[in-house]
């Protein structure tokens, strides 16, 4: 049976614990959860990792390589250590639009590298851009993370099999969590386009319908290839989404 992540955001530590407890009670589906770490606020990813442990035990916090001097980066490892986190993904991480906020130039292979050398226990993923360069760069860097230590990827959301069938043939033999996001309004399209060059097939529809359906086909190929599943619902109903997929 493939695992399912589930995308929380860090709001707030209060609504996190709630929105996860939520989950917890009412699906069991879910194996794990995983943390974006998102600047514009307060709770770094790895915290609110820490803060939600005892609820779910598989809690994958993300790092963007950009915030972390690779000579001075103790205090992340000291932290995932002090609370047993046992997983985080390495993200490249996108420039902060706050300049006072000091970034570094290391790349995703450089702390995969650097967190595989101070805890070889620590179970490190890359992410997989599907739609970031052509198919074969992508392939490249996907060798190179593996090469620095990745133990894992987490994709991008996909919005067509056709596409995670090519991608996959790559990633066979390796723990691997195919993303999936609801998009629902043109709004929201037009970002996944424009910022990200996404691709979405013919048949796509703006639709909860088609977007439980797509998530629902996704999961199955995932149980019937061995590989996993990453649901990141952005701005729509949680409980109508999940009780979509699974009930």
């Amino acid at each position: 049976m493939n695992q399912i992540l589930l995308e929380v955001i860090p709001r707030d530590v209060p609504t996190l614990l709630s929105e996860v407890s939520y989950v917890k009670n009412n699906f069991s589906q879910i194996s794990g959860i995983n943390i974006p770490d998102l600047l514009r606020f307060e709770t770094r990813s790895w915290v609110a990792a820490s803060k939600i442990q005892n609820i779910f035990p598989n809690v994958i916090p993300h790092l963007r390589a950009i915030d972390f001097d690779l000579d001075h980066c103790d205090h992340i490892v000291e932290f995932l250590q002090k609370n047993n986190l046992s997983s985080v993904v390495v993200i490249k991480g996108d420039p902060p639009t706050d300049m006072s906020r000091k970034v570094y130039q290391t790349t995703s292979t450089k702390l995969i590298k650097k967190l595989k050398k101070e805890m070889s226990s620590l179970k490190v993923y890359a992410a997989v851009d599907q739609y970031r360069s052509g198919i074969k760069e992508e392939f490249d860097y996907i060798e190179m993370k593996i090469d620095a230590g990745a133990d894992g990827f987490l994709t991008q959301p996909f919005f067509d099999l056709r596409l995670i069938d090519i991608f996959t043939e790559k990633l066979r033999g390796k723990e691997v969590y195919i993303g999936i996001s609801p998009v629902t309004n043109e709004k929201s399209q037009s970002y996944w386009e424009s910022r990200n060059r996404a691709y979405f097939p013919k048949d796509f529809q703006l639709t909860m319908d088609w977007n439980v359906k797509f998530a629902k086909e996704v999961i199955g190929y995932c149980s019937q290839n061995d590989f996993n599943t990453y649901l990141m619902p952005i701005r729509i109903n949680l409980e109508v989404y999940l009780s979509g997929i699974f009930k």
